[in-house]
């Protein structure tokens, strides 16, 4: 029995020295603009493990997010990401490869549930101890696809949907959110930390989440490209809501490929989630097939240039945007408006309705044990919390929370008019009276020095006119001012994805103006 313990502890001993030495010995890895295809490439020529490269990433977080500059992008690392990783690995010897998302790292926003060693939070501190009871309808997608989650990102807390002013990319949870290509600028809202975490190269892939202008203002101030898809396209089961007319995840990457690819990973039918009973028509599981550098031959582009005018260096950009466009055979057709009235006031009387009402379910799909029980325990947890009372009034709690519930004639008078408004005498008339294949605007003008005294400092935005519609838009990079980044966004009527891909894919191409942060 005696020799049977030690050969057990030898055995034991040999395994931590081996573990040791694997670890010390784990190859230097360039993380810097890799791609799905430079991973992949990377694996199938056994350059490194799936397990060496997260490690790198974690590492990475570790260097930059935490300790260097301290961009505060990551709210939470996964516990599990390793082990995921290697399992992964496992799979590849043997010959089982599930696509080409096998083995990518990726970050999820934290209000997207993950039942793991994760909490899911939405960077609120009465949230921080949450579990959800199974993953988000997307998550078990991505699952499937064999991503590795590294962690959750830090977040405009709710989404941003509850103070009369805030700083995009503030939670109380998680603090503030800094813009990789100047610390002191915003990186925008509310998937602050996707964005950041993908335009630092801590992760290869993001997804975040979009009400209005959520995906991709973050998108444009972090330099990456963001697919924003129309509502019920993908599944928001399982992710925190605002609101169910409006809100969706999308994926956030450094390339237009990366996004499309990722895209097409979460697409399908959910129980849970009746808007995407209507994508089944509509929905692809690939979308990289529309990926055409000639997309733009004989395509109708209207320029919507609403405030542009008021931007002068702004204006000097959109004006080569439109060069290139012209050069690559499409043909663009100046747009003075798109919504004849103002579609602001009864989205955000939607906004108000829905959110109380799709908190209130979210909290008790946690079950008995959640930490909040509703959005009365909610606010009141809220306001007696010194630290998230520090900035902020949260005061867009308490009003959502004073609506009745949606058979209320005033949300249902305020949902029939922002759809008749923001679709049909809104972007579905400006495509039809112009024979247009999409929109572009520029997406919104370079970060803006973070404020935690006087709040957020927007100023040219483009996001209002496709995000309440429900409707497509993707953003990616047109160049920078001054060293700060720049988007432009690219949005049509419902279910274009493949029509807007390929447009944006086509001009990214041409122009390459992606650039890394000097970190």
């Amino acid at each position: 029995m005696k020799k049977i313990i030690c050969l057990f502890i030898i055995l034991i001993l040999f395994s931590c020295d081996q573990t040791s030495k694997s670890s010390t010995s784990i190859r230097v890895i360039d993380l810097i603009e890799s791609s799905i295809e430079d991973v992949q490439t990377a694996y199938q020529n056994g350059t490194y493990t799936c397990v060496e490269l997260v490690k790198s990433y974690l590492d990475r977080i570790e260097t930059i997010d935490k300790d260097g500059p301290q961009l505060n992008s990551i709210l939470q690392v996964n516990p599990d990401a390793l082990f995921i990783a290697a399992q992964l690995d496992k799979e590849r010897s043997e010959g089982n490869i599930r696509g080409p998302l096998h083995g990518i790292p990726m970050v999820l926003k934290d209000n997207i549930d993950t039942k793991d060693q994760m909490n899911t939070t939405a960077g609120a501190r009465a949230m921080k101890d949450s579990r959800p009871l199974q993953d988000a309808f997307i998550v078990t997608k991505l699952r499937e696809a064999g991503v590795v989650i590294l962690g959750k990102a830090n977040l405009s807390e709710w989404a941003n949907f509850h103070s009369s002013y805030s700083s995009s990319g503030w939670s109380g949870l998680g603090g503030q959110t800094k813009n990789p290509y100047d610390t002191s600028r915003n990186p925008c809202g509310s998937s602050s930390g996707s964005g950041v975490s993908v335009a630092a190269n801590l992760t290869v892939l993001a997804i975040g989440t979009e009400t209005n202008g959520s995906i991709v203002c973050p998108s444009n101030n972090n330099g990456i490209v963001g697919i924003k898809p129309t509502v019920g396209l993908l599944s928001r089961s399982g992710i925190i809501p605002i609101s169910f007319t409006q809100d969706t995840p999308g994926p956030m990457a450094r390339s237009v490929t990366d996004a499309a690819i990722c895209l097409g990973a979460m697409t399908g039918v959910d129980v849970n989630d009746s808007k995407t009973i209507d994508s089944r028509e509509y929905a692809q599981t690939d979308y990289s097939i529309f990926l055409d550098k000639d997309a733009l031959e004989g395509k109708r582009i209207g320029y919507y240039k609403s405030g542009v005018d008021e931007y002068f260096r702004i204006k000097q950009k959109m004006d080569e945007v439109i060069s290139v466009l012209q050069s690559e055979g499409a043909q663009v057709v100046e747009l003075e408006e798109i919504n004849k009235e103002n579609i602001n006031q009864p989205s955000y009387q939607v906004l108000l309705y829905e959110f109380k009402d799709g908190l209130n379910k979210y909290f008790a799909s946690l079950g008995p044990n959640a930490v909040v029980k509703d959005m009365d325990d909610l606010i009141a947890k809220t306001l007696e919390d010194s630290i998230e009372m520090q900035y902020f009034d949260h005061a867009v709690l308490t009003l959502a929370n004073e609506k009745g519930d949606l058979t209320s004639g005033e949300y249902l008078n305020a949902l029939a008019k922002m759809h008749r408004l923001s679709r049909d005498e809104g972007i579905d008339r400006v495509l039809s009276e112009h024979s247009l294949d999409a929109i572009v605007s520029p997406t919104g003008g370079a970060a803006w020095k973070t404020d935690l005294i006087n709040g957020d400092r927007f100023g040219l935005f483009s996001s209002s006119p496709a995000a309440i519609a429900g409707y497509p838009s993707i953003t990616v990079p047109m160049g920078n001012l001054d060293g700060m980044p720049l988007g432009v966004s690219f949005y049509g009527g419902a279910w274009s994805e493949p029509v807007l891909i390929g447009i944006a894919y086509a001009y990214e191409q041409a122009t390459l103006h992606r650039f890394a942060p000097d970190l």
